[in-house]
């Protein structure tokens, strides 16, 4: 808990205590702008279901785009820069959405946002991974910036649906860029990178040697690519989160649907937290991250299922609980505690692009089907199909048995570029 982690003397507490606080705020302003806006979308700029989940597919082909670039730029250049840039993106990418209702320019901010996301996807952990210098704490250390991430999405939940209430969905959209603005400034002036060092040579060779060291540690290892392909189905399955607003909203919401959606995504991010909680305190045992895995997808099977039978909004609010809450939040956390164990520092930030990658073509692959899908036989069909996804993603991780890490591929990891 104490030990010092670069020559400045931080410590892996304070380390530890700063992506705690980042990862805060990021979720009270990610997921501000991700209540408000998808209630913007519905009610100010009136999207269709099949326009909905397009610009869900926008988003990850941006992702797909991008994330091995800036993946590699993390592991040859810097871990914190990569994230400030990623700021600037989201913030543009937000703010602009609150200032159009036209559905081409409103594609053009999730362009915006996929990149954002792109910059800082596999940065993120790698940096805390490096300055935490603490192999035996990161685990729990993952798991608990999910936890925090969820509390932190409940408080923006509240702050910004009041604020969608009391001044309108679009200046709570703005306002919620301003915010990711001002928490990418926190990152520059507060992230430290002691422990990390450049990658020798000319920046595009070393980054083309370390992209095929992260492919080589990623074939050569059977639970990394167990766990991307699982990943993949878990988030073709979770494109549907998009009809949640709706679906509610077709079961009729009584009263303000922001209101009450507002308070929905509160619970379903407490819930979450819980979940997190246990899985936490755990997360160390053998074969814990597996069985949590599978419980959170029977978890998420059974709220889809619920959510697409609902006779009235109060049913439905409990299937949203459990999928969204329960299964997508805990799928999410295992998923990169399980490949950020398996891999070495001189690629963590590639290889957590490739996973990455996985939940882009995940969503990329459903997007379209599921919009199709809901426009041909209504969302409660999408619903189902999304459950049956979910089904097979938790099936394939329960037939898996674990395994070591391959000795022979890490050889085969060193021996590349040497």
């Amino acid at each position: 808990m104490t030990g010092v982690t670069g020559m400045t003397g931080m410590t892996g507490r304070d380390v530890a205590g700063t992506f705690l606080r980042w990862t805060f705020l990021r979720s009270v302003f990610h997921r501000g702008y991700v209540l408000v806006s998808g209630l913007y979308f519905v009610i100010t700029a009136h999207l269709s279901a099949w326009q909905l989940l397009v610009l869900g597919t926008v988003l990850s082909v941006t992702l797909l785009a991008s994330d091995i670039p800036t993946g590699v730029w993390s592991d040859a250049v810097s871990r914190k820069w990569p994230l400030v840039a990623g700021h600037a993106f989201l913030a543009a990418g937000m703010i602009m959405t609150g200032l159009v209702t036209t559905f081409p320019l409103l594609v053009a901010t999730q362009v915006l946002w996929g990149i954002g996301w792109g910059f800082s996807s596999g940065a993120d952990v790698a940096w805390i991974t490096d300055e935490l210098g603490q192999p035996r704490r990161i685990a729990r250390v993952l798991t608990a910036r999910a936890r925090w991430d969820s509390i932190g999405s409940a408080a923006g939940m509240a702050a910004f649906g009041a604020l969608g209430w009391a001044a309108g969905l679009a200046a709570a959209t703005v306002a919620s860029g301003v915010g990711i603005a001002l928490v990418g400034v926190f990152v520059a002036a507060r992230f430290a990178e002691d422990n990390f060092t450049p990658a020798a040579g000319p920046r595009w060779g070393a980054s083309l040697v370390i992209l095929r060291r992260g492919v080589a540690l990623a074939r050569g290892d059977h639970e990394i690519l167990l766990m991307f392909a699982a990943t993949t189905l878990i988030n073709a399955a979770s494109m549907v989160n998009l009809l949640f607003p709706k679906q509610l909203i077709d079961r009729g919401f009584p009263g303000d649907p922001v209101l009450w959606y507002t308070a929905l995504g509160i619970l379903s991010f407490v819930l979450g937290a819980a979940a997190l909680r246990l899985v936490e305190a755990r997360i160390d045992g053998p074969g814990v991250a597996r069985r949590a895995y599978v419980f959170a997808c029977l978890t998420g099977v059974a709220g889809l299922i619920v959510l697409a039978c609902a006779p009235d909004a109060l049913v439905g609010s409990v299937g949203v609980l459990l999928a969204q809450g329960v299964a997508f939040t805990v799928t999410r956390a295992v998923s990169v505690i399980w490949v950020n164990q398996r891999t070495s520092s001189d690629v963590r930030a590639t290889v957590h692009s490739f996973l990455s990658q996985a939940e882009c073509a995940g969503e990329i692959a459903s997007g379209i089907p599921l919009a199709g899908l809901a426009a041909i036989a209504g969302i409660p069909a999408a619903l189902f199909a999304s459950a049956a996804i979910t089904a097979s993603a938790g099936a394939a991780v329960a037939r898996r048995r674990s395994s070591r890490r391959p000795d022979a591929g890490r050889a085969t990891i060193r021996a590349i570029g040497d």
